[in-house]
């Protein structure tokens, strides 16, 4: 895809890079394992070492045990027990390396749900900020990215992604959502490309 223009104009110095759950449980021969990763990695990495003083990585921190989760959470960390606080290997929390190696001056923000936003120290460190944009990569598209590209349009901000820089393990399911984005929420979000990102932010 060649570089364009973004909708809304170029970005400016109050945007945030947001990349979700880009961790070892997704990139490791696990479970969860999503085959796209390692494709969409070096475009994240690219975009985070632009501009890693505005990039925010946020992790997936699962239970101690599945009894301490609420709700359905509790029927899910059930069923996954090997992701579940006593179970799992620490290192499968952690960033990739690539990413790992850009905190600071990137920053972390760990989450126990699918959205981000329901981690006071993400909305914290936005006001902060004074932040007014967000582009939001990572993984998956349709799980975690998508809790928190609409937290992010219920806050305000405005939303740019980066398609080649996002991923999940269904094709199926990934491109119905970037159809969905395109077709219902033209005013709030922009599909584009890593370059487009790139050459549009300064």
């Amino acid at each position: 895809m060649s570089r364009g223009s973004l909708a809304f104009g170029p970005l400016g110095e109050r945007t945030i890079h947001l990349c979700v759950d880009m961790q070892n449980m997704f990139a490791l021969d696990t479970p969860w394992r999503v085959a796209w990763l390692p494709e969409i990695l070096p475009k994240i990495r690219e975009i985070a070492e632009r501009q890693p003083h505005r990039t925010v990585f946020t992790r997936f921190i699962p239970p101690a045990r599945a009894e301490d989760a609420t709700g359905s959470w509790r029927r899910y960390f059930e069923h996954w027990r090997q992701f579940t606080g006593e179970c799992i290997d620490p290192r499968w929390i952690e960033l990739v390396p690539p990413l790992a190696a850009l905190v600071p001056p990137a920053a972390v923000i760990d989450k126990g749900t699918y959205s981000p936003f329901t981690a006071p120290a993400l909305s914290q460190l936005l006001r902060a900020r004074e932040t007014d944009s967000l582009v939001v990569t990572g993984a998956q598209t349709d799980v975690c990215v998508l809790a928190a590209v609409l937290g992010a349009v219920d806050h305000g901000y405005r939303v740019v992604l980066p398609v080649d820089a996002m991923c999940s393990s269904s094709d199926r399911t990934h491109d119905a959502l970037l159809t969905l984005y395109r077709e219902r929420f033209g005013q709030q979000i922009e599909t584009v490309d890593t370059a487009t990102v790139l050459s549009n932010w300064r």
